[in-house]
């Protein structure tokens, strides 16, 4: 299977998602379909034995929805996408200024008919007849052609409900104009303002559209368009971006930004990586160490050698992760989308319903109604311009003409379809921008109902560096390090990397490994050259497991009360005790703070360590978990048991950084991976948390509560809109109080219902 995103125009509302979906689903060989409104994208795996893309893609279009695949070229990406998002701001400012102008002139008819300004034609008929026929041809030719093409094909969206209720209104019209004796109303105005309406609410909503995604547009400008490359004789030569390559070495001086993943060969500077960690707080940069695309190199000319350029950059990688994150949907959008989807059909079958209703059924309920003294607006003339629909109706063919086109112009599926992806981008770009990666917009959700939070010790809550506080042995301290580093050479662990920088320090020579053995949790054993014997390096209850003998000194060593509160690992050859190694580590700078926090929070708090008792309890103490909130000496399946355990009752987030927290991240509701961990971690985490800072736990956990919270409050909104709204267009209110709305007011109420879907995602803190 391969992953697949394309990029998909015509989508307009949920009901054009949910037909995507199933156009998509409903094809042999694809799977794990994802498809979002905001950004008109599709995201889906495809087995190419089974069908060709370019198959997908003509169906896609033959259904009115044209398509390309998503190519992530992050060198072309800034210009393109300021190219498109151009383009289409374009498009739709000269649609909006038509419309404008149109509206403007049918306005002033108002005050041409009431005799406000001497100016006749305003008021005439055959005008606005006119402005109603330049209307549909220009600004509303679009949103007609894609409405009919849609119903046509049996999958009518909000398009379909729009094209239907301004040629309605526009037909009745003419008939009206053209035959007089039919008895129609004549009502050129409402397909003006209806469409002008319409393209008022389409043009703001496109608009806090892109400020929804501003988190992807501040991490685009991020990446400079020119880079300065060293050539012979370390001259200067500037280039674009796009053709900087790998092992070429380049010039970043003070205020510029990083063009590309680099490693600094030269120079000390203070460098901005914010965009990664969320980190305001420069950090000091000085040779060998490695700098993210993107980040502002502050006080110092730096020499670089580029590693990483292009979509292969951190800076690329941190914008797909986020752009994708709205590929994988919460469970509440998916049930949204889906009730979109028939949202329409059941529209169209109550605008039906109201025009039988008050063709045939109204008459024989109130045979007076049209007649009747109170309803002081009701005029007998059929060429009223500027009425309430039904207010002019002579008869009840007229009403429910006029009443039916109101419930399809009323009725709006775009607030269902735009209730949670919006919210999910914002989030996630604030997420973001604090350091937190949410993989997924179902991790949000998740990440909203957690209720119980497992830290890992080492490398978690302490910064995962250990250093050597003490040997305890009768031999050489050196020999003892040299054996210790040497088996440990060839191991990622925080206490492997702690032996070999302390024998680089030292300037020990190490011995050749023979064979080497990892005992995932507990140490590793393995032979050297020179050295007669297995070797085992790892915690006390291995080696004993392993036949090592430890006896008289080397217990007092063990019980001593400073050994307890320290990492002690041990060294043997063959069954014999070689010495101890004692390993201290610190506590994270917020790792205090952040778990207080999480507990005025109401979190239940857990550490779970493979680490020596007195060690793990006298971290708990630190950061103030009690003994029987901590676990220790637990191997990785030891740890999975436990979390099985904890999630009976709750939901569970665990928080690790190494290999062996893996099993536990996978098994957790939400697993949480610390940026400064390993590759493995973070690739089989739900969360990152960039950087080396824990303090964004608290608010990621809290931002998805927020989340949902506002995802609810959309969507009760966009039911509750139309629940009201349709019965109130199909004149719900008209008999006992002679209420009605104008196609142009129920345009309005259309618009605003999506517009303010989208301004209170944006008002997400």
């Amino acid at each position: 299977m391969e992953s697949i995103q394309l990029s998909i125009k015509g989508m307009k509302c949920g009901g054009c998602v949910s037909t995507v979906e199933k156009i998509l689903n409903n094809t042999n060989g694809i799977e794990n379909v994802s498809v979002n409104l905001l950004t008109e994208s599709a995201y889906f795996e495809i087995n190419k034995k089974h069908i060709e893309i370019e198959t997908i893609l003509e169906n896609l279009k033959d259904n009115g929805f044209p398509s390309k695949i998503y190519i992530n070229d992050f060198s072309k990406k800034i210009n393109k996408a300021e190219l498109e998002k151009k383009k289409k701001w374009n498009n739709q400012w000269n649609k909006l200024t038509f419309a404008l102008l149109l509206l403007l002139f049918s306005g002033l008819g108002h005050l041409a008919e009431g005799s406000y300004i001497n100016l006749p034609i305003l008021g005439n008929i055959f005008f606005h007849a006119l402005l109603a026929t330049l209307a549909l041809l220009f600004p509303g030719r679009g949103i007609i052609i894609n409405g009919f093409k849609s119903f046509i094909k049996n999958r009518p969206d909000m398009d379909s409900l729009v094209a239907l209720g301004v040629t309605s209104a526009y037909i009745t019209s003419l008939l009206s104009l053209i035959f007089p004796a039919t008895g129609f109303p004549c009502f050129f105005n409402e397909p003006v303002m209806l469409l002008g309406f319409i393209m008022i609410g389409r043009f703001l909503e496109e608009r806090a559209r892109f400020q929804t995604g501003s988190s992807v547009v501040d991490l685009l400008d991020l990446q400079p368009e020119m880079a300065n490359i060293y050539k012979e004789n370390n001259q200067i030569k500037s280039i674009r971006i796009n053709a900087l390559k790998p092992e070429q070495e380049i010039q970043v001086l003070a205020g510029d930004r990083v063009p590309a993943d680099c490693i600094v060969t030269l120079g000390t500077s203070y460098v901005d990586v914010s965009h990664i960690t969320g980190e305001s707080k420069p950090i000091e940069v000085k040779e060998g160490e490695y700098l993210s695309s993107g980040s502002l190199n502050l006080n110092s000319t730096l020499r670089l050698k580029v590693k990483k350029v292009g979509g292969d950059s951190s800076l690329a990688k941190l914008v797909s992760l986020i752009e994708s994150v709205n590929a994988k949907k919460p469970r509440i959008q998916r049930i949204a989308d889906e009730i979109a989807g028939k949202f329409t059909y059941f529209v169209l079958i109550f605008a039906t319903g109201t025009f039988f209703f008050w063709w045939k059924g109204a008459r024989n309920i109130w045979p007076e109604l049209l007649s009747h003294n109170h309803h002081e607006f009701i005029s007998k003339s059929s060429h009223t311009l500027h009425n309430s629909l039904g207010s002019n109706a002579d008869n009840f063919l007229s009403l429910a003409i006029q009443l039916s086109i109101a419930v399809l112009v009323i009725a709006c599926p775009c607030a269902l379809g735009l209730a949670t992806p919006t919210v999910i981008t914002v989030a996630s770009g604030k997420a973001a921008k604090k350091g937190v990666l949410f993989k997924g917009g179902d991790k949000i959700e998740i990440a909203s109902k957690i209720n119980h939070i497992i830290f890992d010790k080492t490398g978690t809550l302490t910064k995962g560096e250990p250093f050597i506080v003490d040997y305890k042995n009768n031999n050489d301290h050196s020999f003892l390090l040299r054996i210790a580093a040497s088996l440990e050479k060839e191991s990622r662990h925080p206490i492997a990397n702690a032996l070999i920088q302390e024998a680089k320090k030292q300037n020990l020579s190490l011995f050749p490994i023979k064979k080497i053995f990892t005992h995932s949790g507990r140490g590793v054993s393995g032979e050297l050259d020179s050295i007669d014997g297995l070797i085992n390096i790892g915690n006390i209850e291995w080696l004993l497991s392993k036949g090592t003998i430890i006896d008289g000194d080397a217990k007092e060593v063990i019980e001593n009360e400073d050994t307890k509160t320290n990492t002690v690992i041990g060294v043997s050859i063959k069954d014999k005790l070689l010495g101890f190694i004692l390993l201290g580590d610190l506590l994270r700078d917020d790792a205090i703070k952040t778990v207080q926090n999480l507990r005025e929070n109401k979190f239940k708090i857990n550490i779970l360590s493979g680490d020596r008792k007195h060690t793990v309890l006298a971290l708990a103490k630190k950061i103030g978990c009690k003994e029987s909130e901590v676990k220790w000496d637990l191997l990785p399946q030891m740890k999975l048991k436990t979390i099985e355990s904890f999630k009976i009752n709750n939901k569970v987030a665990m928080i690790g950084d190494g290999i062996n927290d893996v099993p536990a991240l996978a098994s957790s509701d939400l697993g949480i991976a610390v940026g400064s961990g390993t590759q493995i971690a973070k690739a089989n985490a739900d969360v990152v948390l960039m950087g080396d800072q824990l303090n964004g736990l608290p608010y990621a956990l809290n931002l998805a509560k927020k989340t949902i919270r506002k995802i609810k409050q959309n969507l009760i909104w966009a039911f509750g809109y139309n629940l009201i709204a349709i019965p109130l267009a199909a004149g719900i209110l008209f008999p006992q109080y002679g209420i009605l709305l104008t196609p142009s007011i129920a345009a309005l109420l259309m618009a605003t219902s999506s517009i303010t879907v989208v301004i209170n995602a944006l008002s997400l803190e």
